[in-house]
């Protein structure tokens, strides 16, 4: 999930790479919003169909209907929907984060309240209350962390107002019952390819360092499985000689990096949990003497456009994307629960990849 995605307090799916947890996929064509960079619609991932390719993954649960969550019908174009976005806008995924739900929401025809937490959950709390007080019938919420949401979502129920989650998972909470349902990427099977992509560049042989997200939430868990269970099964060439959290900053990605290098200069690969601490890195290996992308071969999450033209450049290897514009699946997904439909307790969003074969092509349709 990009420049910081989480703080330094908290913490694909590629629809043929899914294993037995799926169950049904499904084919949404929905209206995307204009890339707020200005690399138009390109609301999947897809560079143009307008379409987004999604599985639905079973969480322990068939999934939720009207009766089950306890709401009646709803039409949205009448509807106030609320949207809690977790921290500042100052990076690219939470920009296109909010443009997405935002932009889907006047399509739609709703009437959206917004509220920025600043990284304080405290304040995310306080926010989704206030947004129930104001009337909200449906919450979007892109959780701070990935615990400590609960009196929040016990307002909610309260009150039968369902609460789509996007980006990160609520780790003890109930679908259908504290949340309907959570839309984002499959963080492990992102970390799975973000492996496969650096046994690619490096031939399959060196040792790696990874900059961790931060800690307390299933992104930074989920990417860091996902990538050691590759290499294990698929790329034992690949030794890992140290990992370090860089909270998903550049500024921090860059001093981490630095302290590395510093005591394993054997290090050769680098794999960031996100972009932002993917562009710090290459400042800190051209600050040791080294040429990043070539000498040490980086791989990171997100696809920012920065981290996308930095492969262009050279100073990158690849990068799997982490897909930010959630507007369209989570008020399509939203129209279906009201028309009476069933919703899984995890819907996937389609995310793509970038490397040397495709990024100049692609730069246009990075966020």
């Amino acid at each position: 999930m990009n420049a910081d995605r989480s703080t330094p307090a908290s913490g694909r799916l590629r629809g043929l790479r899914m294993g037995t947890a799926l169950t049904a996929a499904t084919l949404l064509a929905l209206t995307g919003c204009a890339n707020p960079e200005g690399g138009g619609a390109n609301p999947g991932g897809t560079s143009g169909g307008g379409q987004q390719v999604t599985k639905t993954q079973d969480a322990g649960g068939a999934g939720c209907t009207l009766q089950q969550y306890g709401v009646d019908k709803l039409d949205l174009t009448k509807a106030t929907v609320g949207f809690s976005q977790s921290e500042k806008e100052a990076n690219p995924f939470r920009i296109a984060e909010t443009a997405s739900i935002t932009a889907e929401a006047k399509r739609v025809g709703a009437r959206l309240i917004t509220t920025n937490a600043n990284s304080d959950l405290g304040k995310q709390i306080s926010d989704i209350q206030s947004m129930l007080a104001q009337g909200a019938q449906l919450l979007i919420v892109a959780p701070l962390n990935s615990e400590g949401l609960e009196p929040a979502l016990r307002a909610a129920r309260e009150k039968k107002v369902p609460v789509i989650t996007v980006d990160r998972k609520l780790s003890s909470a109930a679908p259908c019952k504290d949340y309907l349902t959570f839309i984002g990427s499959d963080f492990v099977d992102q970390g799975k390819r973000a492996g496969e992509a650096m046994a690619k560049a490096t031939g399959g042989n060196g040792k790696v360092a990874i900059l961790l997200g931060s800690s307390g939430n299933n992104v930074t868990t989920d990417r860091t499985s996902g990538f050691k269970d590759y290499l294990k099964a698929s790329a034992p060439g690949l030794q890992i000689v140290a990992e370090q959290t860089g909270d998903f900053a550049r500024e921090k990605g860059q001093q981490v990096t630095e302290q590395l290098l510093q005591a394993n200069p054997g290090i050769t690969a680098i794999y960031a949990q996100n972009d932002e601490m993917a562009l710090g890195a290459v400042t800190a290996v051209r600050s040791a003497g080294k040429k990043p992308g070539t000498d040490i071969k980086i791989v990171s999450v997100d696809g920012t456009r920065n981290a996308v033209e930095g492969i262009v450049a050279g100073d990158l290897n690849a990068v799997i994307e982490s897909n930010p514009r959630f507007g369209p699946l989570a008020f399509s997904t939203a129209q279906k629960f009201y028309a009476g439909e069933t919703i899984t307790p995890t819907v996937i969003i389609q995310d793509k990849s970038y490397d040397t074969a495709n990024a100049k092509a692609e730069v246009a349709n990075a966020y």
